[in-house]
């Protein structure tokens, strides 16, 4: 930006003033703050989340990820600290616990301000949100069981070592979780409402062979115990018929309800409930990129390798924004000096 160090963050209480600012601290922003300063572009990144890594350290730390290139499998928090290390050697500024709410342009530069009030200067905005805000679709009749052994999300796996877990729901987390935990609980039970599955057709097939208990046409009725939950009353769809499992532990996988928060009043064009794109992944926003899952356009695949791509694509166009003199492509990593740490 004009007056500042190239590749420098400057800051003062209440305001900062980056090249680029990254909003969502997920897999994806992360990687565009390593690959925006390894450009040479100072950098700050934004998430209402108080950790990095959004939805993967929100909702599965301890899931298994088999669809990021050069990991045959890698842990959701473990891939996390990878890519917090890899953009951390440029030492980028975190906003973390503030949500990115209003957007102004101030002589054609973006202004961002966040929920705490701070004031971010910048040359780009780079929106990295995945989905948006997001909440765990409840699961009824166990309201009350909420932090009593009813979870939405499993941040350690040990929490149900030697436990009775019932795990609803047919999608990929409820079968991943059945899966991470078979061998590791007492016994696990997988609950839904149909005979069909959303979860991919291989995990489906394993979580099956395995010997998890899968019953299908039941819903949860009810909740019960004393203090903590110790049982649950499923009933069986098709004969109205309810059973009674014990659990210490229930996880309801049920997805979740996400909006895009106040993105929705920045003017961003719109594809459904995701930001349109064009092939730099920029939006109809001057100086306003997006990537990752929180965009839209035909072919679209949802994948965090796919998130990677957009990220690095995104950068480099923001770069010639910045400066209509630097390339597009800055060359391959394998020719750059890119260092441990800046404090080095």
């Amino acid at each position: 930006m004009e007056g500042d160090v190239p590749g420098q963050v400057s800051g003062v209480p209440g305001q900062v003033s980056a090249d680029v600012l990254i909003v969502g601290a997920g897999p994806t922003g992360l990687y565009a703050a390593y690959y925006a300063a390894f450009r040479g572009l100072s950098v700050a990144v934004v998430d209402s989340l108080e950790q990095p890594g959004g939805q993967v350290t929100a909702m599965y730390p301890e899931k298994l990820i088999y669809d990021v290139a050069g990991f045959p499998a890698v842990r959701g928090r473990d891939l996390v600290a990878g890519l917090v290390a890899q953009a951390d050697r440029f030492d980028p500024v975190y906003l973390l616990g503030h949500e990115a709410q209003r957007l102004e342009f101030a002589g054609g530069t973006p202004r961002v301000t966040t929920s705490r009030g701070t004031r971010v200067d910048c040359g780009a905005v780079i929106v990295t949100g995945g989905i948006g805000p997001f909440a765990p679709r409840r699961l009824a009749g166990g309201e009350e069981y909420e932090g009593r052994g009813l979870a939405y999300f499993v941040p350690r796996l040990s929490d149900y070592d030697g436990k009775d877990v019932i795990v609803v729901g047919g999608g990929d987390s409820a079968f991943d979780w059945a899966e991470n935990l078979h061998g590791l609980a007492r016994s696990v039970t997988l609950v839904h409402r149909r005979d069909r599955f959303r979860a991919h057709a291989a995990t489906v097939r394993r979580v099956r062979e395995s010997g998890v208990r899968v019953l299908t046409h039941a819903e949860i009725e009810r909740l019960a115990g004393t203090g903590w939950v110790e049982e649950a009353h499923v009933r069986h769809v098709r004969d109205g018929a309810v059973s009674t499992l014990r659990t210490q532990g229930v996880i309801a996988a049920l997805g979740f309800l996400a909006d895009l928060g106040p993105l929705e009043s920045w003017g961003l064009r719109l594809d459904g409930r995701k930001i349109a794109v064009d092939t730099m992944m920029a939006t109809n926003l001057p100086r306003v990129y997006a990537a990752g899952d929180i965009t839209g356009y035909p072919g679209k695949v949802p994948l965090i390798s796919v998130g990677f791509g957009e990220a690095a694509t995104a950068v480099n166009n923001a770069a010639i924004a910045l400066d209509p003199a630097a390339g597009l492509f800055p060359g391959h990593s394998t020719d750059a000096s890119v260092p441990v740490s800046r404090s080095a």
